[in-house]
């Protein structure tokens, strides 16, 4: 097996990654879903730590995690994050990725949990834009926001992240938002190779098509790595557009409650099975954790546990 990778502040050489294998990542549950809406969504640490487990066991290599109260209400709490991660690990090997996420321009919470959790991989969102949700029945707004990340907020989230020797997802909701990096690499604060998430499909975001995943990989840094994140209807088709053009794939109930065949998943390892089928009939394979930590160059996680022996 190769060394793992290191940050060295130079493009990826060719050679150094194999086209063949995909990362699935699998995001557990979001910050608005409701059991309302799908009773699979996990509320409790101990709720997505089994969601994590059938993640993995489906063949995801890591999962993308928000905190919710038992209530299902949205937690930054420092201390559910950490039992969370001390659930997973109980229970497998997976990669943690934790939102940092928030409309508030006050990230202490965040910078707290990425500082005492030391996650391997923390979502940074990398621009402000207009975050609604319109339903065409009602011709009206379900929501309708601005999320605000300026650079200052930015800075702040990856200045701990760099001292946790944790690596930032830079999450794109449109083309401004991944040709806005530079500065934030000119600064040193962001040191490539870096890892993308362009997500699609979003009101106020970039649309979900094959175009816009094109699009987005020409204005990346090269020798990055990118995953797609298709939201609600028209997801299963923007993966199989990734997969073609060899990128990464992200699933999960966060982002679609159902299978393609329309029903609604009954746990997020049910749609993790579909994306590695996806994978697989694409003729490509899904990274096992150790191969998904050499390709995103991640440090290797300090507080893995019983299960570090498990299958990956």
């Amino acid at each position: 097996m190769r060394e793992k990778p290191t940050f060295t502040g130079e493009p990826r050489k060719p050679d150094e990654r194999d086209p063949d294998i995909c990362v699935v990542t699998c995001a557990l549950s979001g910050v608005l879903a409701s059991r309302k809406q799908c009773p699979a969504i996990p509320y409790t640490p101990v709720e997505i730590a089994e969601e994590a487990k059938r993640a993995h066991d489906a063949g995801a290599a890591a999962v993308h995690i928000h905190a919710r109260n038992d209530d299902g209400s949205p937690t930054f709490s420092p201390a559910v994050f950490a039992k969370i991660k001390e659930e997973v690990r109980r229970r497998c090997p997976v990669i943690l990725n934790f939102s940092s996420g928030t409309l508030l321009e006050d990230v202490s919470e965040q910078c707290t949990y990425i500082r005492e959790s030391r996650p391997e991989i923390a979502a940074l969102n990398m621009g402000t834009m207009n975050y609604s949700k319109y339903s065409r029945a009602r011709k009206s707004f379900d929501f309708d926001m601005v999320f605000p990340n300026t650079y200052a907020k930015i800075g702040k989230l990856l200045a701990v992240m760099n001292e946790a020797g944790t690596k930032p997802e830079l999450e794109c909701f449109d083309t401004g938002h991944t040709q806005g990096v530079w500065p934030l690499i000119d600064m040193g604060l962001l040191k490539p190779p870096l890892q993308f998430s362009f997500i699609v499909n979003v009101l106020g975001g970039i649309p979900a098509h094959v175009e816009s995943l094109q699009l987005q990989t020409k204005i990346m840094p090269p020798g990055s790595e990118w995953e797609v994140i298709g939201i609600s209807h028209g997801q299963w088709r923007m993966l199989a557009a990734a997969l073609v053009l060899g990128g990464n794939v992200r699933c999960g109930l966060e982002d679609h409650f159902y299978l393609p065949s329309g029903e609604m998943a009954r746990s997020n390892g049910e749609l993790c099975e579909v994306a590695v089928r996806m994978v697989r009939d694409v003729g490509r394979r899904p990274a096992t954790v150790e191969e998904a930590r050499q390709i995103l160059g991640l440090r290797g996680d300090d507080a893995v546990g019983p299960a570090e022996g498990a299958a990956s």
